[in-house]
């Protein structure tokens, strides 16, 4: 085989493996939706409201975790980020800032609810549902 040939077949798979954005179709009052747990930034992770340890937000990197309750009791729930059909992220960016939608459902339910997430970058901090935050690091930063 030529070493143009190998080359390209080489691009091809390094450039489809990198496209591969698991996009999922959710059902909101009879809409279809798509969700993704893949924006760029390290979503997943633990979020607690400011200066508490407890209740909190728990995202795996798989679309699943859990939210703790005032009570402190866990509710197990399927989880991501709004986006198109293509994977790419639905967003409104602000000044040092992007919101997204967040989408979560509870395992006990068949009922998608939305939220707000957010980024602020300068204060590299990752906010769910307005309370609940996550401190993160940009490995972006040139």
């Amino acid at each position: 085989m030529k070493p143009v040939h190998v080359l390209l077949i080489a691009l091809f798979f390094v450039a489809k493996s990198y496209s591969q954005v698991e996009v999922n179709t959710i059902t909101h009052n009879s809409k279809e939706r798509y969700i993704t747990t893949t924006i760029g930034f390290p979503v997943s992770g633990t979020y607690a409201p400011i200066g508490q340890k407890e209740p909190i937000s728990q995202l795996n990197p798989d679309g699943t975790g859990f939210i703790q309750g005032i009570d402190l009791s866990k509710k197990k729930i399927n989880w991501g980020i709004e986006c198109t059909e293509e994977g790419i992220p639905v967003f409104k960016e602000g000044f040092n800032s992007k919101s997204y939608t967040f989408w979560y459902r509870p395992n006990d339910s068949n009922e998608w609810i939305y939220s707000q997430f957010s980024i602020h970058f300068t204060k590299k901090k990752m906010f769910l549902m307005g309370e609940r935050v996550k401190v993160y690091e940009d490995y972006n930063v040139q």
